[in-house]
């Protein structure tokens, strides 16, 4: 019998839900719907969703949650270099790996948001 077949959603808790929403929509580009969400299909992608429970508090740092979110992007230079020009906080990015490239950005809420660009081909 499967119990967990994928994940179903992320759910956070911020102290100004409009202004957080308004926030991942223009930086993001996140299609933030009526009802609060977004509903991402990974059929025409043919991606997955990784979930993973770690003891490295690290790697968190330096956002204030317990958790953090990882966003597939198409191209992490030009999206970085977008969220700087709109006064964003940028992390450094770190060196690509066999995993693909990975930087990462803090919300308004002191979350740092990660962000992917898999291999080509992936």
């Amino acid at each position: 019998m499967k119990r967990v077949t994928g994940i179903g959603g992320i759910f956070f808790h911020a102290q100004d839900p409009a202004a957080l929403r308004a926030w991942y929509q223009r930086h993001l580009g996140i299609d933030v719907q009526a009802w609060g969400g977004a509903a991402f299909s990974w059929n025409d992608a043919g991606g997955s969703t990784i979930w993973s429970v770690g003891g490295d508090r690290e790697q968190f740092a330096p956002g204030k949650a317990s958790f953090m979110i990882n966003y597939r992007v198409d191209d992490l230079d030009a999206l970085l270099q977008a969220l700087r020009d709109e006064g964003c906080t940028v992390l450094d990015k770190a060196p690509d790996s066999e995993y693909g490239q990975f930087g990462w950005v803090i919300d308004p809420e002191g979350n740092k948001v990660e962000l992917w660009q898999p291999p080509q081909g992936q």
